[in-house]
């Protein structure tokens, strides 16, 4: 992302405890432009959503890509490819690349996949994208929580 174009990210099947990642007004997510959710997300807009995000959903751009679980991966993934957009899974893959690879910085348009707390990503998801990323981490820990891993990605993935 060495343009000024700033990537996107795509939250899917987020639980509610994942709005903690949109804390802060003017410069949400590290720079993230908006929230892109699958229809089967939970409402951006209620009551817990809005408390732990501190008010924040009201100031940052979020749509739902489709109207019904069915459109997703299949639809959204091909509208986001239609839009021009790069996808690339957050998952734990022996196939993924790490999250500072170059080629992810070099993409202009990139959507950050992020999955539901526990289960991750569904597989259908997995292979709708054109990367798998995962974060490298120590000690036999081999995961974090959505608003963590969200918050990492973004961090690496801003536009500097």
């Amino acid at each position: 992302m060495m343009t000024n174009k700033k990537p996107d990210e795509r939250l899917d099947d987020l639980q509610v405890k994942g709005y903690e990642i949109i804390q802060k007004p003017g410069r949400f997510c590290f720079g993230m432009d908006a929230v892109l959710l699958s229809p089967s997300c939970c409402d951006p807009l209620c009551r817990r959503a809005v408390r732990v995000s501190m008010g924040t959903v009201f100031q940052v751009p979020w749509a739902t890509l489709g109207d019904s679980p069915a459109d997703w991966p299949e639809a959204g993934m091909a509208r986001l490819h239609a839009l021009g957009f790069k996808t690339a899974a957050m998952a734990l893959d022996s196939r993924a690349v790490s999250i500072d690879d170059p080629a992810l910085r070099a993409e202009p348009r990139l959507a950050i996949v992020l999955g539901t707390e526990g289960d991750g990503l569904a597989r259908t998801t997995i292979a709708h994208c054109d990367y798998t990323v995962m974060i490298p981490m120590q000690h036999g820990v081999d995961s974090l929580n959505v608003a963590a891993a969200g918050a990492v990605a973004f961090w690496e993935l801003q536009a500097r």
